[in-house]
């Protein structure tokens, strides 16, 4: 991306540290996912992809979280709880009582633990977000929604796993001779 791109998502960002990423992201005509690296002060820590599965699996400890998966046309938003998990083909299924999910799992690039003000209320919000190859949102499962503070033990849970998958800075090999 280029260095002028980049420095016009930091500053609007800045200036609208509570509005949707997803709108930003349009207005703005770049994915989603450079407007969540644009985040400021570490509110998006990378995570590592390559641990998508697992990852995904851990969401079961959370209990009843807030998904939500968008499109171009339609948003779709569903409580549940993580759990029934399984593979089919191209497909990781998560299939409890409340949620049913088949997600393609080799079109997810990126993933991220985002700390952000909400865009409804200014209260800071707790989320996972899987990217797909294009930069946008495959879905956002979020550990805090809507107005209520996280409870000590969700903001625990969230520190954890966030830390747990972490993306680890790639180190490069140089030789000396």
């Amino acid at each position: 991306m280029e260095m002028a791109t980049a420095q016009r998502i930091r500053e609007a960002v800045h200036q609208t540290s509570a509005k949707m990423t997803l709108q930003l992201a349009r207005e703005l005509g770049v994915p989603e996912v450079e407007v969540i690296r644009a985040l400021p002060d570490g509110r998006a820590v990378e995570l590592d992809v390559g641990r998508w599965e697992e990852l995904i699996r851990a969401f079961e400890v959370l209990g009843k979280v807030h998904v939500i998966v968008s499109n171009g046309a339609t948003t779709i938003e569903a409580n549940g709880q993580f759990s029934g998990f399984s593979t089919w083909g191209e497909f990781f299924n998560v299939q409890s009582k409340s949620l049913d999910m088949h997600i393609r799992w080799k079109e997810l690039s990126a993933a991220f633990a985002v700390e952000k003000p909400s865009h409804m209320d200014g209260v800071n919000t707790l989320s996972f977000q899987f990217f797909g190859r294009a930069g946008h949102a495959a879905f956002k499962v979020f550990v805090s929604f809507g107005g209520q503070k996280p409870l000590p033990e969700r903001l625990t849970q969230f520190a954890d796993l966030r830390q747990q998958f972490r993306k680890q800075p790639e180190t490069s090999l140089t030789s000396k001779d």
